[in-house]
This record gives structure tokens, sequence and C-alpha cells, in this order.
């Protein structure tokens, strides 16, 4: 900050730097009782100086001290002081001659810190600036370990095979009733690549495709283009190293059982909270976090042996294969069914009457369609019933692959465990006033697994014999 010179007094002397003064206050200025205040814009900078007990050096032929600095009863002014008027033809009146100006009131004064000015040179910090004192926060309490799920396997083989199938995989009853199942829907997907591929792309080049389209059925037994399937589609992963370490051993342990080789399938792992595994393609079987971590090995083994039996059976490339070729028709009867819905969204604009002819044309179609192609029309009907109660047998096949590899007991135990969580959401339903709706008739015969009480009602000859 910087003062106007005072005309009166003699010529400044040097500029003297702003150290803080450590010693006791300056003496008086000589010559003068009072001393007129700085005014802003002089040429000899007036530095602020820190605490009470410092001093501002004296300036050269002064009569009077200025005003006390911070720290003392009158502050000095701040930058936003206006600046005086010029005086013509004299000096103007310092206080001490006459009354004292008013000066605005300084800001309070924070505890360990110094004021700062807008400009001119900063001043020395005193004291490091105020930290409230803050308690550090308790450390949490460490916790515990969680227990690892118990490892209760009698690993009898100890990894090693007592035979070896004669086929590592099959196709049983319940895998040949899948495809008779699926042969009108893929009648109807072929019918419909054929019509595309011929009608767009010309006959030569339309049976290449259509070719091409029943060759690629054979990528079920693809191993690369599974386990993208199973990634991609069905969202499992490879396992990590720790969860390999837990699972292989009873991997290796529930096929020597079956005398069949580990390497022929892929273990993968699916990041969820229920005990579930599933049977893909021709070589993935998937199992799920909680499953892999939560249960014990014995009732792991069990789902896997279950997930095995699918796989020896038949039932997991079956289904995916009679799914893949029935796919063009499903994609075909989904755009027809949109197809109808934005017709009758239409002529309901319009009228009750336009509403009715597009109900009768659309009755009309699947009418002629039941008379016509009869055969093919009625098996799409009873497909999706049919389908449910292959894939209920094929739930009962393989527990009992299971239960044939000693697994009996360890299976029930799992089956337990799904009708007391069943009976948990049902029990929290009531108390809270609601009633789960249960299934009706045909919701029933859609179902593609039995429900617990059949599935542990077909254990029973395994676990009577302690098997």
């Amino acid at each position: 900050m910087s003062y106007p010179p005072d005309p009166a007094a003699p010529e400044p002397g040097p500029v003297y730097p702003d150290p803080p003064y450590p010693g006791p206050p300056a003496p008086p200025y000589p010559g003068a009782a009072s001393t007129p205040p700085p005014y802003p814009g002089s040429a000899a900078p007036s530095p602020p100086y820190p605490g009470p007990a410092a001093s501002p050096p004296p300036y050269p032929g002064s009569a009077t001290p200025p005003p006390p600095y911070p720290g003392s009863a009158t502050p000095l002014p701040y930058p936003e002081t206006p600046a005086p008027p010029s005086y013509p033809g004299g000096a103007p009146q310092y206080p001490g001659a006459g009354a004292a100006p008013s000066y605005p009131a300084a800001p309070p004064a924070y505890p360990g810190a110094t004021p700062t000015y807008p400009s001119g040179p900063q001043p020395t910090a005193t004291a490091p600036p105020y930290i409230p004192a803050q308690t550090p926060p308790a450390p949490a309490p460490a916790a515990p370990p969680e227990a690892p799920a118990p490892d209760d396997l009698d690993y009898r083989h100890a990894g090693s095979r007592i035979h070896v199938a004669a086929h590592q995989r099959g196709a049983d009853a319940t895998a040949i009733g899948q495809l008779a199942v699926q042969v009108p829907g893929f009648l109807v997907s072929l019918a419909v690549v054929a019509s595309f591929a011929v009608g767009i792309l010309g006959t030569a080049i339309g049976w290449l495709v259509i070719l091409a389209w029943l060759a690629s059925g054979a990528l079920v037994f693809h191993r690369p283009t599974e386990l993208a399937f199973a990634r991609h589609v069905m969202k499992l992963r490879a396992p990590l190293a720790e969860e390999r370490a837990r699972l292989e051993p009873i991997w290796r342990e529930v096929t020597a059982r079956a005398g069949i080789e580990a390497h022929t399938y892929e273990l993968m792992v699916e990041n969820s909270t229920d005990l579930n595994a599933v049977a893909a393609a021709g070589h993935v079987v998937g199992v799920t976090t909680y499953a892999l971590n939560e249960i014990p090995s014995s009732n792991l083994a069990a789902v896997l042996a279950h997930e095995l039996g699918h796989h020896t059976g038949g039932h997991a490339w079956t289904g995916l294969l009679g799914y893949w070729y029935s796919l063009p028709g499903r994609i075909a009867w989904a755009f027809m069914r949109g197809i109808a819905r934005i017709a009758i969204r239409v002529a309901s604009v319009f009228s009750l009457a336009a509403t009715g002819m597009v109900y009768l044309f659309i009755g009309m179609f699947v009418i002629g369609g039941f008379v016509a192609a009869w055969y093919i029309t009625v098996p799409l009907v009873v497909a999706p019933y049919l389908l449910a109660h292959v894939g209920r047998q094929g739930e009962l096949r393989a527990d009992r692959q299971a239960a044939d590899l000693g697994f009996a007991p360890q299976l029930a135990q799992v089956l337990y465990h799904f009708q007391a969580q069943e009976d948990a959401v049902k029990a929290q339903a009531a108390a809270q006033g609601r009633q789960l709706k249960e299934p009706g008739g045909l919701a029933k015969l859609l179902t593609t697994h039995p429900d617990n009480y059949t599935r542990l009602q077909a254990l029973e000859p395994y676990l009577q014999l302690g098997r």
C-alpha cells in the first residue's frame, strides 16, 4: 500500500523494509506530539506489522508517530477507504491538529493468524495457522474372516478313475424326445430361411445359405463357440485361481465315479447369490459363486453330478440344438404378432367396426392355418407343453444319475434347502398380508422343473438303501 507524500515534511529518506520487530516498541517520534496518518497513494509503502508489540520504523523528519498498527486499539485504514482530494495551495490538515478522522472497523482477528491485505508486501506470520483439535475416529473392529464351506466330501478315488465309461456323452430317451418335439419348429424355420434366402438372394446363393444354416448346428460342439456363448449369453466366466482350487478336486471325484474324463467339460462360474448350476451346449458346466463358496463340498459334488447327468444323457446339447433350429420360426412368429398388435391399435383409432374387422381377419388366418396345415400348426401349439414335460423328465433322470454316483443324501439336502427358501418366501408374504400367486393348471404344465417334493420322492429308494 502506498501513501501520498506530506508537502510540509522534509525530503523523505530511504525506505525501510518491513521486518518484524522482536524488541520493545519503537521510541517516540521527535519533534511533534502527533503525526498524521498515511494516506493511500504515497510513495513510501506502509507495511503492516504483525502483532500488537510491533512498531513501524521512524519516518525521517516526522513530528508525530503514525497511528497504531494491527493488534492495537485503532486499526489501519483498509484499501476501500477513498483517496483524499488534492488540496491546492497547501498541505492537508492531519489528525492531531484537529479532529481525528473516522476509520472503518477492522474485521475480527482469527487466532494464530495475521490479517492479509490485498496489496503491498504480505505480513510475516508469527504463528502457524490455527487447526482445531480433532478426535481421531476409533478404528473399526476387524471383521472376522469368513469360514470356508466345510470340505466333507469322501474323496474315495482321489481323482483317479476306476473305470472308463463306454460313452462319454450320449442321448437318452429324454434327449431324443426333445429333438422329436422340436421337429415342427425346425420345419417352420426351414421354410422361413428358404423363403428369405431364395426370394432375396436367388436360387443358387439361396441354397448355399440354407446349407450353411443346416451345418451351423455343429457349432454346438465347437468349444470356442460354446465358450463365447457361455460368456456373452449366459454370463459365465472362467473360475479364479482360488475358485479353481476348490472346484477342480470335487469335479475330478465326480467324474472319476462316473468314469468320465474330467477335461471333457469346461468349468465356469456365474456371479450369483442363488444356489444353482447349469449344463450348457456340449462341454460347459457352470456353477454359481454361492454354490461354490457357501455349501459343503459333498453338496456341491451332488450339484455337479446332477449337471454331469444332463451332459451324459444328451439333455444339454439336444436342448440347445433344438432351440437353435427353431429360432427362425420363433422370430417370424414374434414378427407376425407384432404386426397384428400394430394393426389392432391403428384400427382402434378409427372405429370399433374397424377393430372388429382386424380381429376377424386374424381369426380367419389362424383357422386357415389349422385347416390347411394341421400337421404343422397343431404340433407347434402343443410343443411348449411337450417340451416342458420332457424337461421335467430330464431333471428326474439327472437326479438319478447323481444318486447312482452315491450323492443321493447330499442332493436331498440341496432340495430341502430349496424347499426351505420357498417356505420362507411364503411365510414372509403371509406376515405382510400378501398371498403369493400360485401357478394355475396350464402354467404348471409349462414348468420345466418338477417341484421339490416330486424330486425328493423320486430319491426315496436311494435314500432307503443308504446310498
